[in-house]
């Protein structure tokens, strides 16, 4: 509920605040937080992402950052008054450091600050042309010769990686690849994107036919350009990779398709990397200061080595490189793994009249996706929260605001609800055998996402067909393959005349360590994960997603992957450090953390 009393409370707290960060006071600034305290920065303060817990790393932050930042300006934001829920008010802010311009989201308990985010919404002087801002497009006047916006578009594409060198190559021209493209494009920084496929939209294109999001509509809008209010709330595969397309050439991007990478070198000296790339057969060296690979956060695919698997006369193939259903009508195909892809694969295969059973090699966490839509996501992501007021960009910065730290704590109930919700789903799951997992700590499928990509499902049916038996299932890992057949490790034998290798996807890293080198992606080390010590996620804790969106230990190289929500949100951030490096602004980075694994 609104509360002017909170409002004046925030206000009086971030104007004590503000004026010992201006004077410099690090312990006065330090007494308007409490003992249990979290500060999530989005590059405002650390040039990075980075969250500091407690007081002791606050200080830390500070006395190494303060100096450099020079914040001033704290406020409530514009149009915006506090709101209270439970004894903690919340506000978003407003503030001003000597690069940029921020805006955030503070809560308060007991009239101290408990927690504090801090994003950087643009770069002073560097303002994205949009609104009053945006381009005239039209020409008035007369001039000789004067070349049209189409002509000018045109001499930039036949340009840009030939005659001039782009400032940033990223290297994979997917939903993260496109979304970061079009912020550098706002920016006025040159990039070129590349992508191997033969358009845009083709990484969507070219998976299985009955691949659809599973995430609602209202999480995967793009930079610039929701989606239509008549746009599926789960958009199929093909209608997904008509909009990256079209999406490529009304923001313009430089995007090369059928673009292979083939190399890349950096420069210690010159700051600059050496780029080999195959363009439609046709060798190009490019030279940007930064290099980003926008490659998917699952990285390559792993595909299994299983004895036997070179004598099997059918088809196998990982799940990444199915082609559909179509082939297989009244044959038998055995799907390894139980997550996502699986559940997907196995219920097109049902579908076409094939005989599939599914092997669940470890326990999967399941949630419905109606009840996840309404439980999980629907104060922030849904039509209701649309029609409340809540904007895109509002609920980024929600989400984002609560350290990963405790996001479990806000989690943990809201799972425990949908499984009080949907009880005789998940009772008829486990009389069909299924294993059910929810997390280490009961905390579900977003902490599973962040902290290790993998290991749910969100169901969209599939699940009904393995509680009816018509998507049979087998436990256990696979001991051999056969000529026609898949042996578990208690001997029991599936007969196949496909194997699909639902079996996930490695880290980021590892395409480092093709284009670049290996010492290369050990120098960076494993991406994604919290460090939070559960399973797949080892420690030590370092509170954000490793080496995504920010500086790595490589100097000028970067990732940039997640779902379409993380595309959107990151792609902000990581533009706005690239633009400010181009720009020679100082970006003094703190707290880029050891490499603990390599992935």
């Amino acid at each position: 509920m609104l509360d002017i009393v909170a409002n004046d409370q925030v206000t009086a707290l971030l104007d004590e605040f503000g004026a010992a960060l201006e004077a410099g006071d690090i312990d006065r600034a330090l007494a308007c937080f409490q003992n249990d305290c979290y500060w999530r920065d989005l590059v405002t303060f650390t040039w990075n992402i980075r969250t500091v817990e407690g007081k002791d790393e606050i200080a830390d932050m500070l006395r190494s950052q303060l100096g450099a930042t020079r914040p001033r300006g704290w406020r409530v934001a514009e149009g915006e008054v506090a709101t209270t829920d439970g004894g903690v008010a919340t506000a978003w802010i407003e503030f001003e450091t000597e690069a940029a311009r921020g805006y955030g989201l503070v809560r308060i308990k007991n009239g101290r600050i408990w927690t504090l985010l801090t994003s950087m919404s643009e770069l002073k002087g560097h303002e994205e042309p949009l609104g009053f801002g945006r381009p005239l497009g039209a020409k008035h006047g007369a001039g000789r010769n004067r070349p049209s916006w189409k002509e000018e578009r045109e001499a930039e594409a036949r340009e840009l990686g030939y005659t001039r060198q782009p400032y940033v190559v990223i290297v994979g021209g997917g939903q993260g690849g496109i979304a970061l493209g079009a912020r550098l494009r706002q920016l006025g920084v040159p990039t070129i994107v590349l992508e191997k496929n033969d358009r845009a939209g083709d990484s969507w294109r070219k998976r299985y036919k009955s691949l659809c999001l599973h995430d609602p509509v209202w999480y995967d809008n793009l930079p610039y350009l929701p989606f239509p209010p008549n746009w599926p709330v789960f958009a199929p595969k093909d209608k997904i990779g008509d909009w990256l397309e079209m999406y490529t050439k009304v923001m313009e991007l430089n995007y090369w398709t059928r673009t292979t990478c083939k190399s890349a070198r950096y420069d210690e000296a010159t700051g600059e990397w050496t780029v080999v790339v195959d363009r439609d057969g046709e060798q190009v060296v490019l030279r940007p200061k930064q290099l980003v690979l926008a490659t998917g956060m699952s990285g390559k695919p792993n595909l299994p080595r299983f004895p036997g698997m070179d004598r099997f006369k059918g088809d196998q193939h990982h799940s990444s490189q199915h082609p559909g259903p179509d082939a297989y009508r009244g044959k038998r195909a055995v799907v390894i793994g139980s997550n996502n892809s699986a559940h997907d694969i196995c219920a097109a295969l049902l579908e076409n009249d094939v005989d599939v059973t599914m092997v669940q090699r470890s326990p999967t966490h399941i949630v419905r996706s109606d009840t996840l839509m309404e439980v999980g996501l629907g104060a922030l992501y849904s039509e209701k929260a649309v029609r409340s007021g809540m904007t895109t960009e509002k609920a980024d910065l929600i989400f984002a605001s609560l350290p990963y730290r405790i996001l479990h704590e806000f989690q943990i109930p809201l799972y425990d609800r949908m499984r009080e919700i949907d009880a005789d789903f998940y009772a008829g799951l486990e009389k069909a055998g299924f294993r059910l997992d929810w997390g280490d700590d009961g905390s579900g499928l977003f902490m599973k996402y962040l902290r290790r990509g993998s290991g749910y499902y969100i169901d969209v049916g599939a699940c009904q067909l393995i509680i009816d038996g018509q998507i049979k299932l087998a436990h256990g890992n696979v001991r051999e393959i056969t000529e026609d057949s898949v042996i578990l490790e208690d001997g029991t034998e599936l007969p196949a005349d496909l194997i699909v290798y639902a079996t996930g996807y490695g880290s980021m890293n590892g395409w480092a360590a093709d284009l670049i080198g290996r010492d290369v992606a050990d120098k960076v080390g494993k991406c994604w994960g919290l460090g939070s010590d559960t399973t797949k996620d080892p420690g030590p804790w370092v509170g954000e997603q490793r080496n995504m969106w920010k500086p790595t230990k490589q100097e000028g190289l970067w990732f940039h992957g997640g779902n379409l929500h993380q595309s959107r949100h990151y792609s902000q951030f990581l533009s706005l450090q690239l633009k400010a490096r181009m720009e020679g602004i100082p970006t003094p980075v703190y707290g880029i953390p050891e490499t603990h694994h390599l992935g």
